[in-house]
């Protein structure tokens, strides 16, 4: 599941970035007016890639955790 994880991270950042640069080579070929609110999608995919690199240090956080108490030593 690590491994789907880290996959799916590097996808949304990748999304991100290639369509940012592409959106914005379009802008300014095309014209801002009619490709701006495309941005969205750049913005969208990079708070996917963020709240997933949080989720996934919060879920190793809380398994570090679930081990400490099951060896029975608290922190």
């Amino acid at each position: 599941m690590e491994y789907y994880n880290k996959i799916m991270l590097y996808f949304w950042l990748s999304v991100a970035v290639i369509s940012g640069i592409t959106i914005t080579y379009l802008c300014f070929t095309e014209g801002f007016d009619r490709w701006s609110y495309y941005y969205v999608v750049p913005v969208v995919s990079l708070m996917m890639y963020l709240v997933r690199r949080w989720m996934m240090k919060r879920m190793k956080k809380h398994l570090e955790f679930l081990e400490n108490q099951r060896k029975g030593g608290q922190k």
